[in-house]
């Protein structure tokens, strides 16, 4: 395979440093920049589509590295060390190998209500996350990491939000981003009139906010049927759209001088709530 060589800040350098910080162009172009050997291996996994591999032309390649450069029919290119540190991530180590990724449709489809995910342990009761307006990336990256371990179908991502392709959402979501279907929303009507075909399907679906006055602690409400949690903007919490969709209010008791939890650390609790409920009950 032929491997052009970049050591120049030319269109494609160009090209490949607006998809860092700038959203619309990462939208337009319908891709993202991923690097670390988890991330890159769960999209090879997974099978999202590689559109490039970028490598340092200046240092020996890991195994790793080598072995995804061969296995892996994507265009390749070479770039000068001090270029490929430009694009990585700036509070860590140059990579040595990065990868452009074609972006997920953003389809509700996508989100298996039917069957479990891979992996999941929690029984075959739907579990799905939506997250209504998160402005911090990392946030949402945690969130995606979370519900992919502890066995939720997808989540949703709802309004003018953070977004999930931003590096440090990626980051955060260490690879949990490829495993599990994330997709945007406007606003709460596209997810109702979803639910709505699913009902329609005879798959009877929850929408179980949480929220500071809701009705019962999230330990003393039931889980186990096909759930898809609500959590709030990190400032504001659930917005009144939101608050209307939600077929009950749950809380997340606490205690201290805190006056609330972080929406990841929330958004968490939950999740971790609701496997917990699943497995007490596939156990007896």
């Amino acid at each position: 395979m032929n491997v052009e060589r970049i050591t120049s800040r030319n269109a494609r350098f160009q090209q490949w440093e607006a998809l860092l910080g700038n959203r619309s162009k990462r939208h337009r172009a319908g891709e993202f920049l991923v690097q670390g050997v988890r991330p890159i291996s769960l999209a090879l996994e997974y099978r999202w589509p590689i559109r490039a591999l970028v490598f340092d032309l200046d240092r020996p390649l890991s195994r790793w590295a080598a072995d995804t450069l061969r296995s892996c029919r994507a265009a390749q290119y070479g770039m000068s060390g001090e270029l490929i540190a430009e694009l990585g991530e700036k509070d860590s180590t140059p990579p040595e190998l990065l990868a452009v990724v074609a972006a997920a449709p953003d389809s509700l489809d996508r989100i298996s209500v039917g069957t479990c995910s891979v992996g999941s342990s929690t029984g075959a009761s739907f579990l799905g996350l939506v997250f209504d307006r998160p402005t911090s990336p990392g946030n949402l990256g945690s969130i995606i990491r979370s519900a992919d371990a502890f066995g939720a179908h997808g989540v949703i991502v709802s309004g003018h939000a953070a977004d999930p392709y931003d590096p440090k959402a990626v980051r955060a979501s260490t690879g949990s981003l490829f495993a599990l279907p994330t997709v945007r929303v406007p606003g709460p009507p596209q997810v109702q009139a979803w639910i709505a075909e699913q009902r329609a399907a005879g798959r009877d679906i929850q929408v179980v906010g949480t929220d500071e006055h809701g009705e019962a602690d999230v330990a003393e409400f039931d889980l186990t049927v096909p759930t898809l949690l609500a959590i709030g903007n990190e400032t504001s919490g659930l917005s009144q759209g939101w608050l209307e969709a939600c077929d009950a209010l749950v809380r997340i008791p606490i205690g201290g001088a805190a006056s609330s939890l972080n929406a990841a650390n929330a958004a968490s609790v939950v999740l971790y709530e609701a496997a917990r409920q699943r497995r007490s009950a596939a156990t007896g």
